[in-house]
């Protein structure tokens, strides 16, 4: 286990390899790491003579842009908590996140799609505009803007670099040395599906040794160049991604916001050897009309997670993409976030049809839901787990963290099977079962089924409600281009492969999905559409 802080492995990683390729952006900026040592540092003592104290939260509402990244570090090196914003947010969602978090200090961009950041801050604090203190928000000083151009009552970006000038380096230093590898270092709201996000509470401990193993069963060494598609303010993009290339001196190489011909023109131009992303990512990247004209052949491994992974798109992703030895990582962002993973020369079977099994010092068993008992190999029941990963709790929900982790065990509400050997399967979320005239059907294994139709790109099954049956099975289909299909015919498939209680009894053809900002498809609301196109509200 690694006993040190974010910025300690900073700081030992741009000592051993100060001239490696740190952070690449395709078209600029490009930072060694000697370069983003220098940038970190001096964003931190500018950050100290901001005022921003240790165990301060900054929180920061931006895509994929580098300043995220000198941030993610400046902040632990200053012994603040990095609270990550989610793009998608608006004025509602920024509101309790600033309130429930205790925020201090925001750092922010100027739009992200079609919402504008400056605007809904203003709309959110109005006083700031006139350089007053947010009545709503006691604990608020400054909101920081990520660009060259003014706003009112807003600082820039270059102007917390040039305060750090006035910090000396002992006072940095002094600081660090405070700080404990238990301190809390990152705070990221679940999306949650029910009720209100919950700040998770992860330390310095908890991600560090998280991306190290993760690292470890990448085979990351200095000489990789990681393409990271996903969102920095996901525990993907913060903790596998960025953090673990720091552990290892490999090259990051951010995409700002996810295209899939910006990921393809990443991977050939700068030789990346590993690739992130959730499956919808590298479905779109593998359907790209210009799929065949980049050279992705250095790619070697890589993660894919955040949903269940379809086994086509796997097999793909290892013959298609090169990336043989690409991996399948399982986990929550309460266990920071990997907590089963398999292996690059796990057999293929074990690699497409599992989680792998838990990492190194972390416990998993599957227990039954009800009476909490430990269930024998090959059963389905709750996946639950301990280790050095388990976050700290829910900031200000003691509640919700003693129902999340009892005894030292983080319940993830996660269906799944572990076999004799340890291999995990997930079959949904507890809730997502469904429960057809007393036979339990689980949606991965029939989503599975029908990714081998030929002319299926993606798919989704949840359960509705039926009068007869308790529940039944509904399919959402979204066909390969220039592809057409009836139900009928897809029932058929269905009915010469798979038993007659788990065939779709509806289908629903789909050109899009309701997506979270980190990638996934919400099933809860593709659950909420079947119910209103067929009467059942």
């Amino acid at each position: 286990m690694i006993e040190k802080t974010l910025g300690q492995v900073l700081d030992e990683t741009a000592e051993k390899y100060p001239d490696n390729d740190a952070l690449v952006y395709v078209d600029g900026p490009r930072y060694t790491y000697k370069e983003f040592k220098e940038i970190v540092d001096k964003v931190a003592k500018g950050l100290i003579k901001l005022g921003v104290k240790k165990g301060d939260h900054v929180a920061v509402w931006a895509y994929n842009v580098p300043e995220w990244v000198i941030l993610q570090f400046a902040t632990a090196k200053a012994g603040a908590v990095l609270v990550t914003v989610n793009t998608y947010y608006k004025a509602k969602e920024l509101e309790y996140l600033l309130k429930q978090s205790d925020t201090r200090y925001l750092f922010l961009v100027d739009k992200f799609k079609d919402v504008s950041y400056i605007e809904t801050l203003y709309k959110v604090m109005p006083e700031i505009k006139e350089g007053e203190k947010p009545s709503k928000f006691p604990m608020f000083e400054k909101a920081i803007y990520i660009g060259k151009e003014k706003y009112k009552g807003l600082l820039n970006f270059d102007d917390i670099v040039k305060m750090g000038e006035d910090v000396e380096d002992k006072v940095l230093h002094e600081i660090e040395s405070s700080l404990d590898i238990h301190d809390v270092v990152n705070m990221q709201y679940t999306s949650g599906t029910t009720g209100f996000p919950k700040g998770v509470m992860l330390t310095h401990y908890n991600i560090v040794n998280n991306a190290y193993w993760v690292g470890q069963y990448l085979g990351l060494s200095d000489k990789d160049r990681m393409c990271i598609p996903v969102p920095f303010f996901h525990c993907f993009g913060c903790v596998l991604s960025t953090l673990n290339c720091v552990i290892y001196g490999a090259a990051m190489v951010p995409i700002k916001i996810f295209d899939a011909g910006e990921v393809l023109r990443a991977v050939d131009r700068e030789r990346c050897t590993v690739i992130q992303g959730v499956p919808t990512m590298f479905v779109r990247e593998l359907n790209h009309p210009d799929f065949d004209k980049y050279d992705l052949s250095s790619l070697r491994t890589g993660i894919m997670a955040g949903a269940p992974c379809p086994i086509e798109v796997m097999k793909r992703v290892m013959n298609d993409m090169h990336a043989k030895e690409i991996t399948i990582a399982y986990g929550l962002t309460e266990a920071s976030p990997v907590i089963t993973m398999t292996k690059r020369d796990d057999p293929i079977e074990k690699r497409v049809e599992t989680v792998g099994k838990a990492l190194p010092h972390i416990d998993v068993k599957i227990i039954d839901p009800e009476t909490g008992e430990e269930l024998s190999p090959n059963t389905p029941g709750e996946l639950i787990a301990r280790g050095y990963n388990i976050m700290k709790g829910y900031y200000k929900m003691p509640e919700a963290t003693a129902k999340a982790i009892e005894n030292g065990w983080l319940h993830s509400k996660d269906l799944a099977t572990m076999d004799e050997e340890g291999y995990v399967r997930i079959l949904g979320r507890v809730d997502d079962m469904i429960i057809r005239g007393g036979e339990n059907v689980y949606p991965r294994e029939i989503e599975e089924f029908l990714y081998t139709h030929p002319k299926i790109k993606e798919v989704q099954v949840v359960g509705v409600p039926h009068s007869e049956y308790g529940e039944e099975v509904a399919a959402f289909i979204q066909l390969k281009e220039g592809e057409t299909a009836t139900e009928e015919e897809i029932k058929e498939y269905c009915k010469e492969n798979i038993a007659r209680y788990k065939i779709p009894k509806y289908i629903f053809f789909v050109n899009e999905w309701p997506m979270t900002a980190s990638g996934k498809i919400q099933k809860y609301k593709l659950r909420e559409i079947a119910k209103e196109k067929l009467g059942k509200a």
